[in-house]
């Protein structure tokens, strides 16, 4: 029925039923025999008739069928099968349905398939632990070259009754046959080579009916379509070109059925493999990185952080929070590469004083190509009100920025669109090859201000699938770089379209796309965004490929190219679902870091998803200061709390270790592995370098929001930032990596936004002192923090919480001694197990332990000495607002003193803290970590 002129909407009536929209098309399947359609349209009504037999489709847009490799196919029938006959029928132009029973449409043709009787074999069912009952059906007759024709076009799975009526249909998930057929092309060169001055380029896209390169001088001129030639075997096409060609731009031509649609699409999509983009990524760059004018002066003589793992620690930095507010950085510079490049620079002076305190590695945010950042800055909208003169708990600066944070020049950048390329909205000029020296100048200026630049890479998501024009892989090979669930639909569980590191292709993007950024960018370090969605196969096979790299022939050493992520395990792929997962738990004795939750939580209070924010833990007040919510239980409760969280520190001291042995809270002699946390084991390493120790990071509530949530509010900012240090300390003097994330050493804030990563530069720069530490600029986000305001509402109000920036420089100053100390001990940086076990201890630990008191000794007599100073460290970690004593009576009649760097400390309390010899007793002043030696 036509619409009406004008008309924008058609809805329908099916027998006295609920009004209902039709669907956009159009169009409408009728389902009830017999009933009375009618059309509405405005006004106007139109009575349809209805067959006597209403037309009955079976969707075929869903994949239930997967064909796991070229001899199987996995499904699971819906109902009786005897006598049944099953069949792949294919179609090169797409088009096929099952309607009423039947197929409609033009089969180009079919490949019978046989039931096997006792389902899938052990070894694919242990490779594909998620299909374990599914159903197997061989593929008759598998000719590869019919198979290859079969991927080419729409498959579907038919299932007929002796009579040839079909009794069930799916569409077909192609990854594992893919895989399995071309097999060879794991060991091809993606994207552009050089050879000489004449570039090669090529892409994996063995699905695709055709594929042409658009090739063009800038990318606003017309392109030149040129042909490129498919490898049969590999599924790769190819094209090489001429010495023209360098510094051209160029997209793929690519023609192919996509599920998304159910059809045959033509679309024009960049290089998954691209290094280089014009501005907004609109086209790929031919480009060769080894090419000397892309090298900075200097360049060649960069190198790699020669620190083991287990002996860094980590500042994370935004590319952009770094120096969008610092005025000492030129205007057109700020929140870019180039700010690192200024060595007089309040920022750059802050980070080569962490350096010489000790911090050993800057970890950016994500700086590959970003969807979500408009490139050009003429582009980026900025806030169209007077944000600082509003009231600091007021809702309108968030309400502000909300209208324009998805056209600022803000995000986190956790929505990757090419993996290898790095991003243009940080670069002075992001058309063509200028970030890729500005990139360069930046790791070069932290190289020569002592810091390695490790890398925040996010494989495990894209920003689209389908045809969305920020989709790159779907559109090249749908289907397979997407990971797909039981019934065909993308699985989301990261954010996004998931991607499928287990499917071969998408791993060898992986590996491919890391060692291109080791390679050409120097970088001493990758951080994995959600790793445990990550097959700890592929997180190896990094791994491996970094360990090959060598100086003399890759100008870098890959042995000393450290590792570490998110080892979270949730999703589809939960508890190894589909494979053994680089999760905390799988990645014992590989070397691989994960992110230490179980201390944060214990230090901190509570976990970073409670919907009262006000948990209090062991350097937030537990049981020792309470803040009087009642969440916190009564007295006894905390203090039973409180003694679990000592052990969920101290386990977390030794690097997580699981096999650590130790005496808990009970009295009992345990290993890490038996301390609980949540129903899992608290420790859970193999060695110290397995585990990052933090308090906080880009995500969640910064830690100085989460001591305003949880401490009293009557807590002074001095006090506050004793605490502050204190918990910081947790992570300087934990064995393995340590991690802090920019402005927590100077309680930076971020007006309690719990998740600022599209919240504007206004929540989430590094502000000079003179402008706050950032706390009372506003009630964050309200999508994503709106039920904690009525917690965060009357902090933001109160200016007593705002430090000044004498306090902010106190606890930088103390956080950089405590870096200090650690650093210059190999007895904080043991390498092993057995090292940790025979070296450190807790002599207090137990039920007699003073609650709120950490005890922790480093023993360098135990072992070889490997301390040319001390033979023994003592840290007492006192978060109670009271002075305390220890008593350790191993060290009655010792020399012991305070540590030189804190005899000298610019903390005139700590250096009150001392030591009674006939006693062994150390006194410790309230709210304080002090480290004491013996001589």
């Amino acid at each position: 029925v036509p619409l009406a002129e004008g008309a924008k909407s058609l809805s329908y009536i099916i027998h006295k039923g609920d009004t209902k929209d039709l669907p956009s098309d159009q169009s409408l399947d009728l389902v009830a025999a017999g009933h009375q359609v009618w059309l509405l349209a405005g006004q106007e009504r139109h009575l349809l008739p209805v067959p006597a037999a209403a037309t009955a489709e079976t969707d075929v847009t869903t994949a239930t069928a997967q064909w796991i490799d070229r001899a199987t196919v996995a499904w699971t029938p819906s109902g009786q099968t005897d006598g049944h006959r099953y069949e792949l029928q294919y179609a090169s132009g797409g088009g096929l349905r099952v309607v009423d029973g039947a197929v409609v449409g033009t089969a180009t043709g079919v490949i019978p398939l046989r039931a096997h009787a006792n389902g899938l074999t052990e070894r694919q069912r242990l490779a594909r632990p998620h299909l374990w009952n599914y159903q197997a059906f061989a593929v008759e007759a598998a000719d590869p070259a019919v198979i290859r024709e079969a991927l080419r076009g729409q498959v579907i799975l038919v299932e007929q009754d002796a009579a040839g009526t079909v009794t069930g249909a799916s569409g077909v998930q192609i990854p594992g046959v893919l895989d399995d057929l071309y097999a060879k092309a794991t060991a091809a060169r993606l994207g552009v080579t050089f050879s000489g001055r004449r570039p090669t380029i090529a892409v994996w896209a063995p699905t695709a009916q055709e594929v042409s390169l658009e090739l063009a001088a800038t990318p606003e001129a017309a392109p030149t379509l040129v042909g490129l030639t498919r490898d049969r075997e590999t599924g790769v096409w190819r094209v090489t070109g001429d010495a023209s060609w360098r510094g051209q731009y160029y997209r793929f031509r690519v023609t192919v059925y996509q599920p998304a649609t159910a059809r045959v699409e033509t679309a024009s999509v960049t290089d998954p493999y691209a290094v280089s983009l014009s501005a907004n990524s609109t086209f790929s760059q031919i480009v060769d990185l080894s090419d000397p004018a892309l090298a900075p002066a200097g360049w060649s003589k960069v190198r790699t952080s020669a620190i083991a793992q287990h002996q860094i620690q980590v500042h994370e930095v935004s590319v952009r929070d770094f120096s969008i507010a610092d005025p000492s950085v030129p205007a057109d510079q700020r929140g870019s590469y180039l700010a690192f490049t200024n060595p007089d620079s309040t920022g750059m002076a802050q980070l080569r004083a962490l350096a010489a305190a000790g911090v050993t590695h800057v970890q950016l945010l994500p700086v590959f190509d970003i969807a979500s950042i408009p490139e050009l800055r003429a582009d980026q909208r900025e806030p169209a009100c007077d944000l600082a003169s509003l009231a600091p708990d007021s809702e309108e600066q968030q309400a502000c920025i909300a209208k324009i944070n998805d056209a600022d020049g803000y995000n986190w950048g956790y929505d990757p669109l090419h993996y290898t390329a790095v991003e243009g909205s940080y670069a002075t000029d992001p058309n063509g090859t200028a970030r890729i020296v500005e990139f360069r100048r930046m790791v070069a200026a932290l190289s020569a201000a002592g810091l390695g630049t490790v890398m925040d890479v996010v494989y495990n998501h894209t920003p689209a699938a389908g045809t969305s024009a920020n989709s790159v892989l779907d559109q090249i090979v749908p289907g397979y770089y997407q990971r797909l669930l039981d019934d065909g639909t993308l699985a989301t569980s990261t954010c996004c379209a998931n991607t499928a590191p287990e499917h071969a292709m998408m791993g060898k993007l992986v590996v491919d796309s890391v060692v291109t950024l080791a390679k050409q960018y120097k970088l001493s370090g990758f951080r994995f965004d959600l790793m445990g969605h990550h097959p700890r196969a592929n997180i190896l096979a990094v791994r491996a490929a970094l360990d090959r790299l060598t100086l003399a022939r890759d100008g870098v050493d890959g042995t000393r190219i450290a590792i570490w992520g998110e080892g979270w395990n949730f999703g589809e792929v939960a508890d190894h679902a589909r494979f053994v997962q680089a999760t905390q738990d799988a990645l014992a004795g590989t070397g691989i870091g994960t992110f230490n939750d179980r201390l944060r939580d214990a230090v901190r209070g509570g976990g970073p998803f409670d919907s009262n924010p006000r948990v209090q833990g062991f350097a937030s007040g537990l049981f020792t200061d309470p803040n009087g919510d009642e969440v916190n239980g009564t007295a006894a409760e905390q203090q039973a709390r409180l003694r679990h969280q000592h052990d969920l520190i101290q386990v977390g001291l030794t690097g997580n270790l699981a096999g650590y042995r130790f005496t808990d809270a009970t009295g009992r002699t345990v290993t890490g592995a038996q301390v609980d946390y949540n129903g899992v084991p608290a420790g859970y390493t193999g060695s110290p370098a397995e585990a990052v120790t933090y308090v906080d990071a880009h995500d969640n509530e910064i830690l100085y929001d989460a001591l305003a949530y949880k401490l009293p509010q009557s807590t002074s900012p001095a006090d506050r930032a004793r605490m502050q240090v204190l918990a910081l300390a947790t992570t300087a003097f934990s064995q393995g990596i340590g991690f802090v994330t920019a402005g927590s050493d100077r309680l930076r804030s971020k007006s309690m936004d719990g998740n600022s990563y599209n919240s504007g530069d206004w929540f989430n720069a590094l502000l000079p002192c003179q402008q706050g530490n950032g706390f009372g600029r506003g009630l964050p986000q309200q999508a994503d923090n709106g039920a904690k305001w009525p917690y965060a509402k009357p902090l933001l109000a109160d200016p007593a919480l705002v430090p000044d920036c004498a306090t902010m420089a106190a606890a930088s100053q103390r956080y950089a001694e405590l870096v200090t100390i650690a650093t210059n001990s190999p007895l904080f940086n043991l390498g092993s197990t057995a090292e940790v076990q025979r070296r450190l201890s807790f002599p207090l630990s137990g039920p007699s332990a003073t609650p709120g008191v950490i005890t922790m000794v480093l023993d360098d007599t135990a072992g070889p000495r490997i301390d040319r100073h001390f033979k023994s460290i003592i840290v007492v970690f006192n978060a109670t607002p009271e002075a305390v004593t220890q008593t350790v009576p191993r060290f009655a009649s010792s020399q012991v003193a305070l540590h030189p760097v804190l005899g000298a400390s610019s903390d005139p309390i700590v250096r009150t803290a001392s030591f009674t010899a006939p006693t062994g007793t150390f006194t410790v002043p309230a709210r304080t970590v002090a480290v004491f030696v013996q001589t």
